[in-house]
């Protein structure tokens, strides 16, 4: 099957690591790769704050780089749960443009939810020797209902253990522009989510959402927690943890 990894703008800028991670994941489960080298944004920072212009233009622009795909694949509920829940809504009122993009809709996925779903990965490629807990990105766990799917697969490495934390689905503060508005308020959440990571004895944290770990690592050093690993499962998955802090 051909699929489109759409790496997100935030996995570009902040932890390339993790679209590498997610580009092996796809070819340990037998899949043809393509990565679009205009690919940009998918419009979900103009939606959320009310460009619904801008927002327009950019999901126009990924269909049309992604639409001969079998699947889009996306490291991240967020940006998945934005093509494939908002996008529709965006052009509602415009049957054409509409019928591309509930297609395109329709065969996307977040990066956990097809390798457990449609691609059906078996043994992921990657070794973790340690203990981790899970974060519950709230777009993937609330709008795609990723779950079970990454916990699935950290199960079936062998020398991986994973603890759960209290309050693993409770939002960690970040919420894309809410974290910059509400900043007082993002801070409390997360700071409430480092004490359930600390009292959960993991090695690591891993997450399917970078948005979710900048805040959460970035938060856990401020606190003096500098020996906790924050991962994208990806990169867990991949074996690629060593490449990031």
């Amino acid at each position: 099957m051909r699929v489109g990894l759409f790496v997100t703008c935030l996995v570009d800028l902040m932890r390339p690591s993790v679209g590498f991670a997610a580009l092996e994941l796809l070819k340990a489960a037998g899949c043809e790769v393509v990565v679009p080298q205009a690919q940009t944004c998918c419009g979900q920072p103009g939606y959320n704050s009310g460009d619904r212009a801008a927002a327009r233009a950019l999901a126009l622009k990924l269909v049309g780089e992604f639409e001969d795909c079998d699947y889009v694949v996306v490291p991240s509920g967020s940006c998945a749960g934005m093509i494939r829940v908002h996008y529709p809504t965006l052009f509602r009122d415009e049957p054409a443009a509409l019928e591309r993009v509930r297609r395109l809709s329709a065969r996307t996925y977040e990066l956990t939810d097809f390798l457990v779903s449609v691609a059906r990965l078996d043994a992921p490629p990657g070794e973790f020797h340690g203990v981790v807990t899970f974060h519950d990105s709230c777009s993937g766990l609330r709008e795609l209902g990723v779950q079970r799917q990454p916990r699935a697969l950290l199960a079936r490495m062998p020398d991986l253990t994973l603890v759960e934390m209290r309050e693993a689905t409770t939002c960690c503060g970040f919420g894309g522009t809410f974290a910059v508005k509400y900043d007082d308020i993002s801070t409390r959440m997360a700071d409430k989510k480092c004490a359930h990571i600390d009292a959960s004895g993991a090695d690591a944290v891993v997450a399917c959402d970078l948005g979710c770990l900048l805040q959460i690592e970035g938060r856990l050093r401020r606190r003096g927690d500098h020996a906790t690993m924050v991962l994208h499962v990806a990169e867990v998955l991949a074996g690629e943890e060593g490449a990031c802090g």
